[in-house]
């Protein structure tokens, strides 16, 4: 559609209250009450994006979740050009609340240069988005089961009514009657809801930034789905971006979690342009505590 996306026009909006200090607002906060860690990325790659020139653009960033976000107050970016060279420059990133600081990151930038030494991985061969449900169609579907236990039925109107500015496709969607480990890989066609257009890349990078974030670290518990979570939260988050996209056309996310262990979980994700281009390569760890009795059927 032609609708402005939400991402653009509020979300990634900062306010600049100095050279290098800005102001994020929030949109979209998570049932946990906490800050969206995606959110914070983006906003942060969107202060550290002001600190460079034009014609550099975002090749890496990593992060580190420090405190829990508070959604009643708004969050301060503080930017410091660590290095500027005749290739690449670092921004460093500081998000703070009530004094501390919620969150770090240090974001490179390159200019574009040439090199014959390429090569990538080749895109999952997967149903295109046109010919799938969208995640609202899903939640609808198992709404209308009348053996869906009550717990679940509030779970999936809860996330319903949660006002995400992200278009999700899963591929293969979990069955939500089933609680059999599966394997940790997951699948989704995503894109920003409405429309962004032809701008400036690092801003296609900042909303691949808040995208990459969602439904990300829920791929490490696809094995263990006979646990009821106690606790999850993102510890740290690194971006690789490869090659130029449309945040809001569809990219294919696809995620993997090599390991768990220790109460953390580690997953790793590709995004794919639809012609087969890996786009953005994505790493992130979290915390997951889980209750050590398993649940109950869910009929």
């Amino acid at each position: 559609g032609d609708l402005r996306s939400v991402l653009i026009t509020s979300v990634l909006n900062l306010e600049r209250l100095e050279l290098d200090l800005f102001r994020g607002r929030h949109h979209w906060v998570p049932a946990t009450q906490r800050l969206f860690g995606g959110q914070i990325v983006g906003q942060a790659l969107v202060a550290a994006a002001r600190a460079v020139r034009r014609d550099e653009q975002v090749h890496s960033l990593h992060c580190y979740f420090v405190r829990a976000g508070d959604p009643k107050v708004p969050v301060l970016y503080e930017v410091e050009r660590t290095s500027t060279g005749k290739s690449f420059s670092v921004r460093s990133v500081k998000a703070i609340q009530h004094g501390k600081p919620i969150f770090t990151c240090q974001a490179s930038f390159q200019l574009s240069q040439e090199s014959p030494v390429q090569h990538q991985f080749t895109m999952p061969a997967v149903p295109p988005p046109e010919e799938l449900l969208t995640q609202e169609e899903l939640i609808q579907k198992f709404l209308q089961n009348p053996n869906l236990a009550e717990r679940y039925r509030k779970h999936l109107n809860k996330i319903q009514a949660e006002d995400v500015p992200i278009d999700i496709k899963p591929v293969n969607p979990p069955d939500v009657f089933c609680s059999e480990p599966q394997e940790p890989k997951q699948l989704f066609w995503v894109r920003a809801r409405g429309y962004i257009g032809e701008t400036d890349m690092k801003v296609h990078c900042c909303v691949a930034a808040y995208i990459s974030d969602y439904a990300f670290l829920g791929t490490a518990l696809l094995p263990h789905r006979q646990y009821r979570i106690k606790f999850m939260v993102s510890l740290d988050h690194s971006m690789w971006f490869h090659a130029p996209f449309r945040a809001d056309h569809w990219m294919l996310y696809e995620c993997e979690s090599p390991w768990a262990g220790g109460c953390r979980g580690l997953v790793q994700g590709r995004l794919w342009r639809r012609d087969g281009v890996l786009a953005v390569t994505c790493a992130q760890e979290g915390v997951i505590r889980v209750e050590q009795t398993q649940n109950q059927s869910k009929l």
